[in-house]
This record gives structure tokens, sequence and C-alpha cells, in this order.
């Protein structure tokens, strides 16, 4: 083998961030071409999905550039967990909060492009209202200098609050129609008033798994701009104002990418990643697609549930001085493949490829 077949093995093998996002900005940018001449929506920019995928990449990249330093100044560096990877340390004082630049950016794309729509308002105001939450969190976070923002209760009852009212707000718009399930089959699946404890808990869980993903550079990004996609791709038929959100969002993801690729330059904090959760749970509500959301959101579930099952097991094999033992080498997933000897890089790889695989899973089914 020549040296040249070598190298690009390795690069294979060894991805570079720049080569991540570029591979993966050219597969969602080609679909969402081949989607838009598909079903004819690029007659006009108000119809094309194209154009506010674009845009919000594009103004979020460029606006990156001048708030990334701005972070910097005001020394909104992250706090890094010691008991963390140890190759994590030396990223302390990254700036952190990127959620503020590239959540904006999205929601005034997708208010423009879908005309307003009252549905894509809904869910822009819950998004800013997770995003919120993620704020008010990293700002305590950065002023305490540890990594104990608001407390877990309190971070829950406003992520509940949020999600009754959003609940509400939907049960007032279509009781009847809004408030099924969409299942496997062509089933729907009436849910009454158990819709609202079922939209509560699918909004604090997906922006609380949302949140534990965001742990390596640039997975809770790329991830999140493949979810958002594969939602909005399958809701178009019936939702195409949502979908515009979903592939505002996508590129949206994408711009902060390229900031926020490893090494990343800044990380999106609560800010960033409750918003995002918070938005993929408001739209698979609004369409009633919740199945779908689960499929297309699996990894940040699979996530979850390393947590859940590590901290789990490590209570129920207890021994009399009070030592457990792990599932993993480390919880959330992500971490355990790092301490296993992976790269950054091709973790966040190997999560992209597996994203991918669950949204083609979700059209079929």
């Amino acid at each position: 083998m020549d040296s040249k077949s070598i190298s690009s093995s390795n690069k294979l093998i060894n991805p570079s961030g720049v080569n991540l996002l570029a591979i993966l900005a050219s597969i969602l940018m080609l679909v969402t071409l081949l989607f838009d001449f598909t079903f004819k929506t690029f007659e006009t920019p108000q119809s094309s999905l194209t154009v506010p995928f674009l845009v919000s990449g594009i103004v979020t990249g460029i606006l990156g550039y001048w708030v990334v330093p701005v972070l910097r100044n005001i020394k909104a560096g992250q706090v890094i967990q010691q008991d963390g990877p140890q190759t994590h340390l030396k990223k302390a004082g990254t700036p952190t909060m990127g959620g503020i630049f590239f959540v904006p950016v999205v929601i005034i794309v997708t208010l423009f492009y879908s005309q307003f729509s009252q549905d894509a308002i809904a869910a822009c105001l819950v998004t800013l209202g997770y995003g919120l939450i993620g704020w008010i969190d990293d700002w305590q976070i950065l002023r305490q200098q540890s990594n104990k923002g608001i407390s877990p209760k309190m971070k829950l009852t406003l992520q509940v609050a949020i999600a009754v009212i959003f609940g509400f707000w939907i049960w007032w718009q279509e009781p009847f129609e809004i408030t099924t399930v969409a299942l496997p089959g062509n089933i729907n699946l009436a849910l009454g008033w158990l819709f609202f404890p079922l939209a509560a808990f699918v909004l604090a869980a997906e922006s609380n798994a949302t949140n534990l993903t965001d742990g390596v550079d640039g997975l809770a990004a790329g991830t999140s701009a493949i979810a958002f996609w594969g939602l909005g791709a399958i809701i178009f038929p019936t939702h195409p104002d949502l979908t515009v959100f979903c592939l505002a969002m996508s590129g949206g993801c994408l711009g902060f990418l390229w900031h926020n690729r490893n090494p990343a330059k800044v990380f999106m904090g609560d800010t960033g990643s409750l918003a995002l959760g918070g938005a993929i749970a408001a739209i698979g509500l609004l369409s009633s697609h919740l199945w779908t959301l689960f499929v297309v959101s699996g990894i940040f579930f699979l996530e979850s549930l390393s947590v859940i099952a590590q901290v789990g097991y490590y209570k129920a094999t207890k021994d009399a001085n009070g030592n457990g033992k792990r599932l993993f080498k480390m919880a959330p997933l992500h971490h355990h493949f790092e301490l296993s000897g992976w790269r950054e890089t091709q973790v966040v790889g190997m999560f992209y490829l597996v994203g991918m695989g669950l949204v083609v899973i979700a059209f079929i089914l």
C-alpha cells in the first residue's frame, strides 16, 4: 500500500473535526436538495426547504466569528468536571453558552420562512423557554465557578411548567386531533388527558437527554442536525411549517458546528442543549409523531439510558463498604468509548453514522 492510500485510510479511521463537518454538511445538503426537487418546493424562496437550511447555517457560522470572541472576553469559560475524562481538563476556559447565537438565528429564520405559522411560533416559544432555563443554569455555573448551577429540582420544575403550559395550548387548539400518537402500522392512539403527563415527560426527557449528549466536541450539534432533518422530512406532508423549523434548526446546528467541531472553540452549554431538546420534543408533540421522535432521537435516548443503567447498577451492587460495580467505564455512553481508547472524533463519527441509520429506520417504519 502506497503512502497516499495509508494517509486516506488513517483519515477514515481517525477523522478530523473539519472532515466530519464537511461529510455531514455535504450529506444533509444533498438530501435537502433532493427533497426540494422531489416535492417541487424549490419554486420560490418562501416554499423552498433548502433556503432556510442554508440561511440558518451560513448566518450562524458568520455570527459565531463575532460572538465567540465576545464570550471569551467576558470570561464565559467552561468549568470542567474533575472526575470526567482527564483529556477534557485542557478544555477548561473554552467559551460556553454558544446557544445564545445559533438559537435566535434559527427562530428568526423559522418565523420568516414559515410566514409566522401558529405552530411554528409555539415551537419557537418553547425553544426559547428551555433555552432560557439553560442560560440561567449556565450563568449560575459561571458565576459560582463550579459545575453546580440551579438545583436539579428547580430545573425540572421549570421544564415541567413550560411543558404544562404548552400542553394546554395544544389541547385548546386541537383537543381531539393533536392529542393522539401515530404508531407504526397506521395506528393512531388517542391519549385524552394522559396527553398532559406525557407531554411533560417528553419535553423534560428530551431536553435533559440532549444535555447529556453534549459532552464531546461536535457530538450534540451534529446528532441534532441529523435528528431534526429526519423528523422534518417525515412530517413534511402534514406539517410543512414545522419542517421549515426542523430544516432551519438542522442548518443552524451545522453553522454552530463550524465553531464547535474538534477542537471546539465554543460549547453550546445548557443554553443550547436544553433548547435543542425542547425544540425537537415540541415538534414531535405538535405533529403527533412521538414514535418518529423517539426513533430519530435514539442517540439521546441511549445516552440517557446509559446514565440510568450506570447509576442503578452501581446502587444495586453496593457492598458493605458502600462501593458498587459499574456497567460502563464512565457514563454517558460517549465517555465509555473515550476511556476505551477511542479518539473524540472517532466517537462522534460513529454516533453520526448511528444517527443517520436511525433516520433511515424512521422512514421505513
